[in-house]
């Protein structure tokens, strides 16, 4: 059975005056070939395709230009939106990337543009990963109510999510970074996924 402290090092941390917790997830995270053809066939599927097509039409609504793609998932968005470019941690991601010339350091340079699209729970530092956004920042990621929630949940993952927000947590931590919140939806969770939120960030 585990301490009280042992849970504080090694469980999930929950905040509830912030709305966000931390789970320290281990170095070693499930990012190899097996984990992008995952992430390809779920994205050649009609909800894959729907999906994508949203999140290009939340863009639009917003923005008109180059975006840097941070966690390409299956390569969808980057191969959809025009022009756009990837960054990845997965280096079957990476490759695919640099095989169609679109591979960008999201640290080399600052973006006018990050699109985020169930990434930045994964980052071990999404503050910096942010920071390289000089407008706008897309996201898509799971919501919750609270610790509860975030236990009894598909998304609760120990192996992938570092990082558990309520809205009310990401809007607050987006204006922390020096964004504010231009539209949030849930038309993912519209289409079938679970709890998904999606939301507009423009820089102040």
């Amino acid at each position: 059975m585990k301490s009280f402290n042992d849970e504080l090092a090694a469980g999930l941390v929950w905040l509830p005056e912030l709305g966000m917790g931390r789970y320290p997830v281990p170095a070693s995270r499930p990012y190899n070939p097996d984990y992008f053809a995952r992430y390809q066939a779920m994205a050649d599927t009609p909800m894959g395709v729907q999906l994508t097509a949203a999140r290009i039409q939340l863009v639009a609504r917003h923005y008109q230009g180059p975006v840097l793609d941070v966690g390409i998932g299956s390569g969808q968005f980057v191969s959809s939106y025009p022009g756009a470019l990837g960054f990845d941690v997965n280096p079957a991601g990476v490759a695919w990337l640099h095989e169609r010339n679109a591979f960008a350091d999201l640290y080399a340079n600052r973006w006018r543009a990050l699109t985020m699209w169930d990434v930045l729970e994964h980052i071990d530092d999404p503050a910096r990963a942010v920071e390289q956004a000089t407008e706008f920042v897309f996201v898509s990621l799971p919501i919750f109510e609270g610790a509860e929630h975030i236990l009894a949940s598909r998304h609760y993952r120990k192996d992938e999510h570092i990082w558990y927000w309520t809205h009310d947590g990401i809007v607050r931590w987006f204006a922390e970074q020096g964004f504010r919140m231009v539209e949030h939806n849930r038309c993912e969770s519209m289409l079938g996924r679970d709890g998904i939120g999606s939301y507009a960030f423009r820089r102040t």
